[in-house]
């Protein structure tokens, strides 16, 4: 539903859309913009959006792409349906033209890459061409729009005989013309002329009767005569002979030609549909181009986000006074979707409002809109709107019973997918019941869960907005030092009317202004002070929420990370150490031949057997360690466990932080080891590990390896079974942890852009930016974040101040981008 049935003037699109069929060459065209009507199918509208996005980039990137103006072609194609019609010659040329236009618009779009706008190429592809049909036409109607002498035999004869007669002719009055200058009928100069299709010779009256002829006019003073002589006559009556049969051999041609044409009507109906499309989508993307439009997003989540929004006819009145237009930034979603603007008169409060009903509007007609490209817009089924004064004597409503009638109106409508705009909320009666009737309005409107822009006045609204979920205050900038307006909205905090600074400015006497403090009362001066501290306040707590969640889905990802990574180091461990054993059974193999050769050699040498025995059992004990290496895996499996069961940990202190339970601290038992013969140690500050072979006294005699080296007991720290496999794992498998590293480092980058993000979105881009940067061991990374508001740029300091890697943060040089990019420097150890 569309409320008022004038909401279209009331939000200033009247004018858009006349603009816009000004922009088209064909009346049909004219007539399909003027139709194009609020969609709320949200195929129909990215259809819409996507062939005028299309357009406009066809028209501003490819050369070429324009052919043109076009003429309306439907009445031609409606006469060629009537059976015994026939077109004219200036017909068949429009018909032409049109012809070769979708002829052309097609090919250029087939001949485009592959996957180039594809909405274009495909409504094109089910246009039906008829070359046959243009080269029909062509064939009897040439260039210049007359008929070709070579569309029938008859017809070139007849126009041979008509070339020889008018020969004849002019030769015959050349004649007649000579020997009157010379009998001095005619004056010396006298020239052949044309009056009514007749050849004539112009005489003065004097002489009218001296030559023979018919009078077929007079000049306009009546001294000069013009007479057909009486020798051409029969000449001239063969020659209009002539003419009318060539006439009737045209209307022959012309009429066989639009029977050619009859038989392929629907598909020239289809052509002309075509053809009005395209100059209807054309008249979009040039308006889309001069006002610099683009195609918005379509949300999903019912998120109404505009950034850098501009009203059409407010930027064009501005640019024709060589001014600059004050862009806006509004945002609407789930959790806040009605915004409370307030601020002084004439601060750009109803311009909001306004800017938000036609930019939504306009996508749901399908035209594309003065926004930056990743704004976002939901689809409502209903727009209603209130604004300006509309009291009416006929139906005997004042202005403040009229806006009763439509807060009736919106009230019965509303719905999650409505759209209310209210201008003066509450105003047109006494202050304070007016205010209280507003703030039920308000109430039964949040409830209902629309979506809302309200400007008001009325303190009572603007305290209802601080303190209720799915309101929000909003405020137009003001220049309090100079108090004049600034145009811009800030949102998340209530504006002020700046009554008294502006009584002050204009010159109100100072003791009016001061009584009327007096009058107001300290409670009232207070009021809109208590506010801005509670919407700051609330403010505080939306950032710290989102923080947490911000941190929260960020321990969840890394987690995730490190399972993947785990995961991933535990396959390619397998894969190595199934390798590894391969390769040592194969050496274990040749080991035992040439253990078994050198056994048979001492044996043959006769050797001791103590000996021999012990070769093979330490050869064989190799084999069993080899082959047990798999056991190993073990430790992976086990790793994996942990994570598990830490992840269950968190989760179980969330739960009891929300249920309010404080978990007692446990105290943590270390049990200390003493150092034995076979126990596993390293000496204090090395990472080396080894085992005590024996103890004397305060001395360990500890193998490292084949090292046997005696330490102080003392010195000595006994680690655990994992911690000595740890240490003595194989070095392979590492290798594949430096190589990541190595290519991390040549892949790395040391800056990043985040404009456009979200806060939580650049906050999560900056903090891997930050992850790698250290990981790789650079001295610093640079951060364009843009100078905007500065609500971003403060956002991603909050976020680095915490990391205690960070050492400085600063902004980086005025000529290299000043406060819009944050150069970031870590600590060196």
């Amino acid at each position: 539903m569309i409320y008022p049935a004038n909401f279209e003037s009331r939000v200033g699109f009247s004018p858009i859309r006349q603009q816009i069929m000004d922009a088209c060459s064909m009346q049909s065209a004219r007539e399909l913009i003027a139709s194009e009507g609020f969609s709320r199918s949200q195929r129909e509208v990215e259809q819409r959006l996507r062939l005028a996005d299309e357009m406009r980039l066809l028209i501003s990137m490819e050369a070429g792409a324009d052919v043109g103006e076009q003429e309306d072609i439907r009445s031609i194609v409606e006469k060629i349906a009537v059976e015994g019609s026939y077109l004219l010659v200036e017909e068949c040329v429009i018909l032409a033209n049109a012809l070769r236009a979708a002829a052309s618009i097609v090919g250029f779009l087939r001949s485009r890459k592959e996957g180039s706008y594809p909405s274009l190429r495909a409504m094109s592809e089910r246009v039906q061409l008829f070359p046959e049909l243009l080269s029909q036409i062509e064939r009897v109607v040439d260039d210049k729009g007359e008929v070709r002498s070579s569309a029938s035999p008859e017809l070139d004869a007849l126009r041979r005989a008509i070339r020889e007669h008018e020969g004849q002719v002019a030769k015959r009055l050349q004649q007649v013309l000579q020997r009157a200058k010379a009998s001095g009928i005619v004056d010396a100069d006298a020239m052949i002329s044309i009056r009514d299709g007749h050849a004539v010779i112009p005489v003065a009256a004097a002489n009218k009767r001296k030559l023979s002829g018919f009078i077929h006019d007079e000049s306009a003073t009546g001294r000069t005569f013009y007479i057909e002589p009486v020798e051409v006559v029969e000449l001239n009556n063969e020659l209009r002979e002539l003419e009318y049969e060539e006439r009737r051999e045209v209307i022959r041609i012309l009429t066989e030609l639009t029977a050619i044409l009859r038989l392929n009507v629907e598909g020239l109906i289809r052509i002309d549909d075509y053809l009005t499309h395209i100059d209807a989508l054309r008249a979009k993307a040039r308006w889309a181009l001069r006002n610099d439009a683009v195609r918005p997003i379509i949300s999903t989540d019912g998120r109404l986000v505009l950034r850098k929004a501009r009203h059409p006819l407010l930027q064009q009145t501005l640019q024709q006074q060589n001014k600059q237009i004050v862009p806006l930034d509004v945002e609407l979603n789930p959790e806040r979707r009605i915004l409370v603007i307030s601020g002084p008169n004439a601060g750009g409060k109803s311009v909001c409002l306004k800017t938000t009903g036609i930019l939504q509007y306009m996508v749901q007609c399908g035209f594309l809109v003065p926004v930056l490209e990743n704004s976002e817009f939901p689809l409502f089924d209903s727009l209603m709107i209130d604004i300006g004064d509309q009291q009416s004597m006929e139906n005997d409503l004042s202005t403040y019973s009229s806006h009763l009638m439509n807060m009736k109106s919106m009230l019965s409508e509303a719905s999650p997918r409505t759209l209310i705009l209210i201008d003066e909320f509450g105003s047109g009666t006494e202050p304070t019941i007016g205010g209280a009737i507003s703030e039920a309005i308000l109430e039964r409107l949040v409830e209902r869960g629309c979506y809302g822009v309200i400007t008001t006045h009325y303190g009572n609204i603007k305290y209802f907005a601080s303190r209720h979920d799915g309101v929000a205050n909003g405020a137009m900038a003001f220049d309090v030092k100079h108090i004049q307006p600034l145009f811009g909205l800030e949102m998340g905090k209530p504006g002020s009317s700046f009554a008294i600074e502006i009584a002050r400015k204009i010159g109100l006497p100072e003791d009016i202004v001061h009584k009327a403090m007096e009058l107001a009362g300290e409670d009232h001066i207070n009021l809109e002070k208590q506010l801005r501290e509670i919407a700051r306040d609330k403010r505080y707590w939306a950032e710290k929420r989102d923080r947490i969640r911000l941190t929260d889905r960020k321990v969840e990802q890394l987690e995730q990370r490190y399972t993947d990574s785990l995961q991933s180091i535990r396959d390619e461990r397998r894969a190595i150490l199934d390798k590894a054993r391969r390769e040592a059974e194969e050496l274990v193999a040749a080991a035992n031949r040439t253990i078994e050769n050198t056994i048979r050699t001492i044996r043959e040498a006769q050797a001791e057997k103590e000996i021999t025995r012990m070769a093979r059992k330490e050869l064989e004990g190799f084999a069993e360690g080899v082959g047990d290496s798999h056991k190993s895996d073990d430790s992976i499996e086990r790793e994996m466990q942990r994570l598990a069961r830490r992840r269950e940990r968190r989760e179980e202190r969330a739960a009891q932080r929300e249920r309010g339970e404080v978990a007692a601290p446990v105290e943590s038992k270390v049990e200390v080891k003493t150092v034995e013969i076979g126990s596993k140690v390293k000496i204090e500050g090395q990472d080396v590990p080894g085992v005590v072979q024996m103890i004397k006294g305060s001395k360990a005699q500890v193998a490292f390896g084949q090292m046997m080296i005696m330490v102080d007991v003392s010195r000595l720290k006994v680690i655990s079974s994992s911690e000595f496999k740890q240490a003595t794992r194989p070095v392979a498998p590492r290798t594949v942890v430096s190589v990541d590293i190595r290519e991390r480092k040549l892949n790395f980058r040391d800056n990043i852009d985040v404009r456009g993000m979200r806060a939580s979105e650049a906050i999560e881009a900056v903090e891997n930016l930050v992850d790698d940067a250290l990981m790789v061991g650079v001295s610093g990374v640079t951060i364009l974040h843009g100078k905007g508001t500065g609500a971003l740029k403060e956002e991603i300091r909050r976020y680095l101040r915490t990391i205690s890697a960070v050492d400085s943060i600063s902004d980086d040089h005025a000529d290299r981008g000043g406060a819009g990019i944050t150069i970031v420097r870590f600590k060196i150890d």
